[in-house]
């Protein structure tokens, strides 16, 4: 099997590359081993969320002064405004509808009840409540990965009035003998269906009449958010979901929607496969097996490699330090093991900025060398703190966008 582009990891940064891709005219395929970071996020991304005393500009040039091996500062800020830029496009040509845009963030409710800015967020995930404001959050009876009376305590901290309810869902009653079933997903597949939509409104009127909004779970809308709309739609107030514990709805949701539409595309999507071996003379890749191909490879001109960090596996960490396991590509990292953490949990922590490292073009480095035809994107690289510094969606999207224009470009020049 011949490709332009083989990607590794289909998470967030892989579906973005491949989407690009297609786009241009390319046939990439994605190798996914199963579930992605996106399974388990929120469904908003990050562009510079610490950045909360700053304009966004401001933000990246203080970066790229101060923190010269981050892959904003490697790319420049006005190639990451406009990779952010083209994302948003991206996404609203998938038909994906995401609220914000750059330079003009905004805060969202986090599960917990705390606010955290963000750059772009699906219509139905709850924003910072507005002044005056008063807020109802309902739980569901027997849910265990939501808290309200949490919620609410931290929400009130903003001002608002809020008060912590729960609702009594009958129809549940089949999950709830096993925790382990009575999770967002499994309730996701029974509201989902159109006959349980009127038990929920029913459950959720006597509520609806006494407040401004209302905050669920984010508990339904697997596929779509038709539930979401016309809820709003009925209700005599506005209602917005929160994320839950994961495995998350709405992160699932937006993994589900890009990938089809990369499928769609033309794009070929090599679902719960692994890589086991990669051919390759030191400087570039030719071909790619897998396991569930045995001995027909994936001959490809470029490859991508975009198999996240130590959640995903795409970084693995031993008592000799932190290796990329399909190449043994150079590691940004820190020695001795003792300097990876600080005492304080809530403190950034070094091993966060582990990562694969990659010259100003994203090409990958092994021994100092670089491959010519294999970029690193996203979670896998090294050189920033996706939590504390706020920009795991951001450096994922923008990184992704950037090798697929270098890739469109070379493959333009080739026969």
């Amino acid at each position: 099997m011949k490709f332009d582009t083989v990607i590794i990891g289909g998470g967030l940064a892989g579906l973005l590359c491949g989407l690009s891709l297609t786009r241009q005219g390319l046939r990439p395929a994605i190798i996914s081993r199963g579930q992605s970071g996106l399974h388990f996020s929120s469904g908003s991304l990050d562009l510079l969320g610490h950045a909360t005393s700053q304009t966004l500009d401001a933000a990246l040039d203080t970066l790229t002064t101060e923190e010269p091996l981050h892959p904003y500062s490697l790319l420049g800020k006005n190639a990451v405004l406009d990779y952010a830029r083209q994302t948003e496009t991206l996404l609203a040509e998938c038909g994906i509808a995401m609220l914000g845009q750059v330079n003009q963030p905004h805060r969202r409710i986090t599960p917990i009840g705390t606010l955290r800015q963000a750059w772009l967020t699906p219509p139905d995930i709850a924003l910072a409540p507005q002044q005056g404001e008063r807020i109802a959050v309902v739980g569901i009876s027997g849910f265990i990965d939501f808290q309200p009376h949490l919620v609410a305590a931290s929400l009130r901290q903003t001002g608002v009035t809020v008060e912590a309810l729960e609702i009594v869902l009958p129809q549940l009653d089949v999950l709830r003998d096993n925790a382990s079933e009575f999770r967002s997903v499994n309730l996701a597949r029974m509201l989902d269906d159109g006959e349980q939509w009127r038990s929920l409104h029913a459950a959720l009127l006597p509520l609806a009449t006494d407040y401004d909004r209302l905050l669920l779970p984010a508990c339904f809308g697997l596929q779509d958010n038709s539930l979401w709309h016309w809820l709003n739609e009925t209700l005599p107030c506005g209602l917005a979901l929160l994320p839950t514990l994961p495995p998350s709805v709405p992160g699932i949701r937006l993994h589900t929607l890009l990938q089809r539409q990369f499928v769609k595309n033309g794009g070929v999507w090599l679902a719960g496969d692994a890589v086991t071996d990669i051919a390759h003379d030191g400087q570039n890749i030719s071909a790619i097996s897998t396991r569930n191909h045995g001995d027909v490879p994936l001959h490809t001109r470029f490859a991508v490699l975009a198999s996240g960090s130590f959640f995903s596996n795409g970084l693995i960490a031993s008592r000799e330090g932190v290796f990329e396991p399909l190449l043994g590509l150079d590691v940004l990292q820190s020695a001795p093991r003792e300097s990876w953490t600080r005492r304080d949990f809530f403190e950034p922590q070094p091993w966060q900025r582990f990562g694969v490292q990659t010259d100003t073009s994203l090409r990958a480095l092994r021994h100092g060398k670089r491959f010519d035809n294999l970029f690193a994107i996203g979670g896998v690289l090294g050189g920033f703190d996706g939590i504390t510094q706020g920009c795991a969606g951001g450096v994922s999207a923008v990184t992704a966008l950037h090798v697929a224009r270098q890739i469109a470009e070379l493959a333009g020049g080739q026969p």
